[in-house]
């Protein structure tokens, strides 16, 4: 296949690529920033993979690029775990409506158009509870982080109406060597480790090889069409998170960090850890999607260990 991707650098993004070049296919990567790319995708280990340069906020020659594809996967979108304020609030929103919109658009003129486009949303669409349960069919929330995968979503939605099937990929809290965790993992090995906040709020996490994996599978599959909740089938509580991490890393989970110290760290952008959601990904699994690693331990003795 010929797939083009956005957000290619990240960190799902990457493994992705890695995995699509092993498996020979063609890549075509658009970034804001291409000699990162060549650093991140040098030519001698990527042969069959592109970069183009792209302003996703703006129409431009690179949408004559997507001509061809057979598949697009939009990842692309501002970091959310940073603090927030009014123009950090306006860059997570407008990445992903106007970077979604513009990618539609090169799909809907693109001759001949690709047959998918497997476009990111994420958990926070559903909104924070320490009690409910959500699977796909849920309803939406009404905070920030909702409202934004609402809008993205809506604008990913449009690439029906060029008869290009959809596959949306609601991501969880993704855990692997970097992102996330990286940012526990200090206090721990320094047996300073322990929840976040209360430990009562729900941790729905995926393991990154298990979400690159569905990524693929719903490039390749004519069948995975509509929203899928990318999180294992097994979400926790943050504090029986904390005592596995401490367990693997065989530390000491005892340290809390309180909701005060997080909130000056991150300020509104705190939301993403004290507050969660149960969330499971029930469309996923009737798919028949296979998890590598439907529990937790197994999941970070992989990647600490």
């Amino acid at each position: 296949m010929k797939i083009a991707i956005t957000g290619a650098t990240g960190f799902v993004g990457s493994r992705l690529v890695e995995k699509l070049n092993k498996e020979s296919h063609q890549i075509l990567i658009f970034t804001r920033n291409p000699e990162r790319a060549k650093v991140v995708f040098p030519s001698a280990a990527f042969p069959n993979l592109e970069i183009v340069k792209y302003n996703p906020k703006q129409a431009g020659d690179w949408q004559d690029k997507i001509s061809g594809c057979d598949g697009v996967v939009n990842l692309a979108g501002e970091p959310i775990a940073e603090r927030w304020n009014e123009q950090h609030k306006k860059e997570i929103k407008e990445s992903r409506e106007l970077g979604t919109k513009n990618i539609v658009a090169a799909i809907a003129k693109a001759d001949p158009k690709p047959s998918v486009l497997v476009n990111a949303s994420a958990i926070g669409y559903y909104g924070t509870s320490e009690t409910a349960t959500f699977d796909e069919n849920s309803p939406s929330g009404n905070d920030f982080l909702a409202q934004v995968c609402q809008n993205w979503e809506a604008e990913a939605q449009k690439v029906t109406a060029a008869g290009v099937r959809l596959a949306i990929i609601r991501i969880g809290i993704v855990l692997g060597d970097g992102g996330a965790l990286a940012k526990m993992l200090g206090p721990f090995k320094m047996y300073a480790g322990g929840p976040l906040g209360s430990g009562k709020q729900w941790f729905s996490w995926i393991h990154r090889d298990d979400l690159v994996n569905l990524i693929i599978e719903a490039l390749k599959r004519s069948d995975i069409e509509g929203t899928f909740n990318a999180t294992a089938p097994n979400p926790v509580r943050m504090s029986e998170f904390c005592q596995v991490l401490g367990e693997v890393l065989n530390r000491p989970s005892w340290l809390p960090v309180p909701d005060f110290a997080l909130e000056l760290l991150l300020g509104d952008a705190a939301v993403v850890v004290l507050e969660g959601q149960q969330v499971l990904p029930q469309k996923t699994q009737a798919i028949g999607f296979e998890y590598q690693y439907p529990t937790l331990k197994p999941a970070l003795k992989q990647i600490v260990t």
